[in-house]
């Protein structure tokens, strides 16, 4: 394993820590701000709209530097972003902290898959980013559940004070180990916007909002539905953080073994998995062992979506695949936000805090619809492609010659 994909892993293990750890904190922060549950998942929006935002404009800012020394810069910025937090006087600052923070995400993991996917050979390119990604998935097993603890019992403000370390942490891994790579000769945006005019790329990136977004609209709310419902301890949420951290470790990394042979099989299974298991969350709520199983199961199934698809995004956008991979990090985030916000309105509807898994149902399971669309395409295109470079005896072959069969990379 290059020593490389370790620092990208490191950056990424801060920024997973801050993006999820504000779910075991939401009452807490909810209580010192005096907001309610509802508006205090206005962190998790605000932070997912600040990805979606800042992934296109970090990208573009990045082609006028090299990719090692953009990776630098974001975490300095995610660094700033933390210390906001944990100084902020109001919610309003908090909330503009967050979205600081969420800047550097979306650049970092997009520009971050571009470079992984560099350093190793084409048929190992999404076990790189999966590598890459373990660092978020580690994340939730650690950082997220020691976040939580030391939030519950030292402060939340605290919390994002090691967050800020964890991210200084990042810096100087990847100013260590990331090698210096010369800046990208003869990069236009209107090359890499070229992208987006690929149906596949959009329908890619659509997934990845329906898809992810049904993991978040369960978790988001995680503390409430599992004190209020489930009947744990406040101080339980930890532990079933670190459960819910195990499953995306396994689901990313048996995503990332098999998008590499199997990529849109790999997405049928996980996404129609992922809209079963969530809805069946609805019940298994009521239940703590049920609830805590069901919550490993919507970790694994939900990240075990994201190499794939961004492998997806990569494949597909070949030719200018940097924008398109930040972008549908965006993406990922942009489905966090919906989520988090539909899950929101549905507990203020007076519905219950298992109603946003009703939520997350709906999502996974569109994305699963616009998965086999995308797959039904994709097998329509490669049979005409077929079928115009073999025309049969018109195209002046004579008898026992073979007619050249054109053929494009499909990831499958």
């Amino acid at each position: 394993m290059p020593l490389a994909l370790l620092a990208l892993a490191i950056g990424a293990f801060g920024i997973g820590t801050t993006e999820f750890v504000i779910m075991g904190l939401l009452p807490d922060v909810a209580v010192d701000f005096q907001v309610s549950i509802p508006a205090a998942g206005f962190l998790v929006t605000g932070y997912a709209l600040g990805v979606v935002l800042g992934a296109p404009l970090m990208t573009v800012l990045g082609t006028r530097v090299t990719r090692k020394r953009m990776l630098m810069l974001l975490m300095g910025l995610f660094i700033v972003g933390n210390v906001v937090s944990a100084l902020a006087p109001v919610f309003g600052v908090m909330l503009a902290g967050r979205v600081i923070a969420s800047l550097a995400h979306g650049a970092f993991f997009g520009i971050g898959s571009v470079v992984a996917a560099d350093l190793v050979a084409p048929e190992k390119k999404a076990g790189a980013i999966a590598m890459m990604f373990t660092g978020l998935t580690v994340a939730n097993v650690v950082g997220v559940p020691l976040g939580t603890f030391v939030g519950q019992n030292f402060g939340w403000r605290v919390t994002f004070f090691v967050v800020a370390g964890l991210g200084v942490l990042g810096l100087l891994g990847v100013a260590k180990l990331v090698p210096e790579q010369p800046k990208p000769e003869g990069v236009r945006i209107r090359h890499e916007l070229a992208a987006f005019r690929n149906v596949q790329v959009l329908l890619a990136m659509a997934m990845t909002v329906l898809g992810f977004g049904g993991v978040f609209a369960a978790i988001t709310y995680i503390t409430p539905m599992m004190t209020e419902t489930a009947g744990f301890a406040t101080s339980s949420v930890t532990w079933l953080l670190v459960l819910f951290g195990l499953g995306m470790v396994g689901g990313n990394l048996l995503g990332g073994k098999f998008a590499d042979r199997h990529l849109m099989p790999m997405l049928y299974v996980s996404l129609g998995a992922l809209a079963a298991v969530l809805a069946l969350f609805t019940l298994t709520a009521h239940n703590k062992l049920a609830a805590a199983v069901t919550i490993v199961l919507i970790g694994a199934l939900g990240f075990a979506t994201v190499p794939p698809l961004q492998k997806r995004v990569l494949d597909q956008a070949a030719g200018a695949p940097t924008l398109a991979s930040a972008v549908n990090i965006g993406a990922f985030n942009l489905g966090n936000a919906l989520s988090a916000w539909l899950g929101g309105i549905v507990i203020a509807a007076g519905l219950g805090y298992t109603a946003p898994n009703w939520v997350g149902a709906v999502l996974a399971a569109s994305a699963l619809l616009l998965a086999v669309l995308s797959g039904a395409l994709e097998r329509r295109t490669v049979n005409g492609d077929q079928a115009v470079a073999s025309p049969g005896p018109a195209s002046g072959a004579g008898p026992g010659e073979s007619v050249p069969t054109a053929s494009a990379p499909i990831s499958r």
